[in-house]
């Protein structure tokens, strides 16, 4: 998901604040001690945050914090992806031409003040979101939201849309009251003002309703007493902390916090206490990006350069830093998801042949600029490290690398508005479908922020669109591909890895299970 923004603990916040921090946000409830039912839970994580606002929020600690606060229409049952199963909305139909989605409204469903969610609100919040032009707005691209009566709501797409259901499970596309967004400032126009208000407040039917929310430190949850839906929450209190890995590995160790989400697989090899690790392969894809903006480097935008690089990376070394779990996707579709390339098509080194496309490329001692958030870790893993291992091995090849490392909310700016030369980044899913992945094609999001504008390639582009409108999953995954071959042959990014995936929690917690969209849904854990 193009979600980034992160933060950390200042510098000088010892381990002895951040634990004096733990014991002030676990008051009143029991931490770990297992007796944590209706109390709080406490969850630590490296921020990747910039507001709860669901119109604008598409980092991966707001898809946690708005899951929590906002119902969507469908949403997915654990880590389960392959099916979108009833949320807000109690039932759906698809047309066979796949242009348009019917959905009827589960009856009962309340607001956190006791309003009734309404057909009226819905069409508001997703009209909100294509209004504001904010980073989930392409979600609905192309989708017109009309009341068909009280109780259902019609999408209609310009064309075929089969991703459709897999898109609306995601929190960016959670239903707001438009009576409580509109009494602070809100509107379904890009002239909408309501996102101070809901940095402090939430104004969703979710289980949990906004207590604090601090991008920098922590978000705290109440649980909503107004919620309808069938699992209540077992938590009174959720305290999400901003904490690096060292520290989560501490914390959850003696019991400040009762879930850590970013210990890499050496942190958590031989953990013991009690405490559970449920792992597996990421979706998150960590990835090279080489600007074809000639006005922002001539050298990366050179085709034969781009070669020297893709050949020159040691994909196997850098897996190493990843540990356990972590595989190399060979396209930019992660492995797990319908149209990945097999992994008998993932890149290997060629020492020689990079050295060749260098030479072959006229440029003489290269040097070149790689952009990376300084603060942000990847599934437990530094993009300070990765960086380093790149550098290394761009220098055997005879590139130089200057590491050029910044706070993510200034470096998200550069690489959002196309002035990275090199960039170092992930991308996350936004629904669990390979259109999604379309995004990184000439003129689209991830493509531009490469330099990589519309009509630069003219059949990878109408292929995309075939692939967008394509129904049935055979021809749908030949189509992907195909995508992705002709990506690794001429396009601007370069696939990495695939992290491991490491959650650890506390005995006492239950139901904790990785979602590739919204990492982990704290309403549904629970506690013995």
């Amino acid at each position: 998901m193009p979600r980034f923004s992160a933060g950390s603990y200042p510098a000088a916040l010892s381990l002895v604040a951040v634990a004096a921090l733990a014991l002030s946000a676990c008051s009143g409830g029991t931490g770990a001690s297992g007796s944590s039912a209706g109390k709080t839970l406490v969850i630590d994580t490296s921020f990747n945050l910039k507001t709860a606002d669901p119109g604008r929020e598409f980092e991966p600690t707001g898809q946690i914090v708005d899951k929590a606060l906002y119902e969507t229409l469908l949403t997915f049952k654990g880590g389960d992806v392959t099916k979108p199963v009833p949320g807000l909305a109690s039932s759906y139909e698809q047309s066979t031409d796949g242009r348009t989605l019917t959905l009827h409204l589960r009856t009962g469903a309340k607001f956190a003040d006791g309003s009734a969610v309404t057909a009226d609100d819905v069409v508001f919040s997703l009209k909100r979101v294509i209004a504001l032009k904010g980073n989930p707005s392409f979600l609905l691209d192309g989708v017109t939201v009309t009341k068909t009566d009280a109780s259902t709501v019609t999408l209609v797409s310009t064309k075929a849309n089969p991703a459709l259901p897999f898109i609306l499970p995601n929190p960016a596309l959670g239903i707001l009251s438009a009576k409580t967004v509109q009494a602070h400032g809100g509107s379904a126009t890009s002239a909408d003002g309501a996102e101070k208000y809901l940095n402090t407040a939430s104004a969703g039917s979710g289980p949990y309703t906004l207590t604090s929310f601090d991008t920098n430190t922590q978000v705290v949850l109440k649980k909503n007493p107004k919620y309808t839906g069938a699992d209540k929450p077992a938590y009174d209190k959720i305290v999400l902390r901003n904490v690096q890995a060292p520290t989560q590995k501490l914390n959850v160790q003696r019991g400040d916090s009762q879930i850590a989400l970013d210990l890499p697989s050496d942190q958590v090899s031989g953990l013991g206490g009690g405490l559970k690790v449920d792992s597996g392969t990421s979706s998150d894809v960590i990835f090279l990006l080489l600007n074809k903006n000639t006005k922002v480097s001539t050298t990366t935008a050179n085709a034969k350069f781009a070669e020297a690089v893709r050949k020159g990376i040691d994909y196997k070394s850098l897996l190493s830093l990843a540990g356990t779990g972590s595989v190399q996707p060979a396209g930019i579709i992660p492995s797990t998801f319908l149209g990945a390339l097999p992994g008998s098509q993932a890149a290997a080194r060629d020492l020689a042949g990079a050295k060749a496309a260098l030479k072959a490329s006229g440029i003489g001692k290269p040097s070149v600029t790689l952009g990376y958030p300084s603060d942000l870790t990847v599934d437990g893993l530094s993009l300070q490290t990765l960086a380093e291992r790149v550098q290394a091995q761009l220098k055997e090849v005879g590139i130089t690398v200057t590491l050029a490392p910044a706070p993510t909310t200034t470096e998200l700016d550069n690489y959002r508005n196309g002035k990275e030369q090199l960039g170092l980044w992930y991308w996350g899913p936004d629904y669990p479908d390979p259109s999604d992945y379309l995004a990184f094609l000439p003129g689209n999001l991830v493509g531009l922020r490469a330099g990589w504008k519309a009509g630069a390639d003219p059949a990878l582009t109408s292929l995309g669109d075939k692939a967008a409108t394509t129904i049935g999953d055979d021809a749908r995954k030949t189509l992907y591909e195909q995508i992705q071959t002709e990506l690794n042959t001429d396009g601007p990014f370069i696939p990495l890895m695939q992290p491991s995936r490491n959650t650890v929690s506390a005995a006492s917690v239950t139901g904790v299970a990785y979602n590739p969209v919204w990492t982990i849904d704290v309403a549904a854990l629970g506690a013995k």
